[in-house]
């Protein structure tokens, strides 16, 4: 399994293990299994029961084509819908605990998912596979074009102890709204502040601030030292999950 480092846009380098071969597989496997599933479901409810058959032999080739198209649909656009709506995984994906992500530090858009998904039909071949194996980022055609990567969440280290802070029985939290971050949002966080703080650059604890202000909703209540932001944000974020 390779390394991917990916620098931030606060040129901060962040390391994650790329997704192996074997997982990518496993995971479109999975969603071909929900895609015949839903093929099954739709042949019983609209061929079986309500005798759709028997329409479709009254209508011209055109209306055919259209009938099956509007029936296909949920299929074709699957990938690019729900990569869109989780933020890089599909049901497939989360099963196997992959995601993909772009390899200059933001997060990837409706655009890169769409790039994705025009170069599946050729990455779906032995080419894709090929591309896969070779590329030291373990990416395919479509991630290459699209700048993005495929990273396992898998760690060998328990992602708890990568964000995990000390906070005591009476810990009182400032910010609720941190639960709209996720662990990989808070070990980013972490790892980018503790490297900041180690260097003293107040400029990056800054920009830290800001972008967690802006993707989480809160304002900072902190006097002063903006680190302490920082922290209070890391111990509220533990407190709620640990309470969960």
């Amino acid at each position: 399994m390779s390394e991917l480092s990916i620098t931030t846009t606060q040129n901060v380098k962040i390391n994650f293990k790329a997704a192996s071969a074997g997982e990518r597989i496993g995971a479109y496997l999975l969603d071909l299994i929900i895609k015949i599933a839903y093929l099954i479901v739709i042949g019983l409810v609209f061929f079986y029961w309500l005798r759709l058959d028997k329409i479709i032999d009254t209508l011209d080739e055109w209306s055919i084509r259209a009938v099956f198209i509007i029936i296909s649909l949920p299929i074709i656009v699957y990938t690019i819908t729900l990569e869109s709506i989780f933020e890089g995984q599909t049901i497939g994906k989360k099963l196997v605990k992959i995601k993909v992500v772009k390899i200059d530090g933001y997060q990837a858009g409706f655009g890169d998912y769409l790039m994705r998904w025009f170069f599946r039909l050729l990455d779906a071949s032995i080419i894709g596979l090929i591309t896969m194996i070779s590329s030291k980022k373990s990416q395919r055609l479509g991630d290459m074009v699209a700048g993005t990567a495929v990273i396992t969440l898998k760690n060998k280290i328990d992602i708890s102890h990568t964000i995990l802070e000390e906070i005591g029985d009476a810990y009182v939290p400032t910010y609720p709204l941190v639960i709209k971050l996720s662990d990989n949002d808070m070990r980013i966080i972490k790892e980018t502040f503790l490297m900041a703080e180690e260097k003293n650059d107040y400029e990056i604890i800054y920009k830290l601030v800001h972008k967690i202000e802006k993707v989480a909703g809160i304002k900072n209540q902190s006097i002063g030292d903006p680190a302490d932001f920082i922290r209070t944000v890391l111990k509220d974020y533990n407190f709620y999950t640990q309470n969960m």
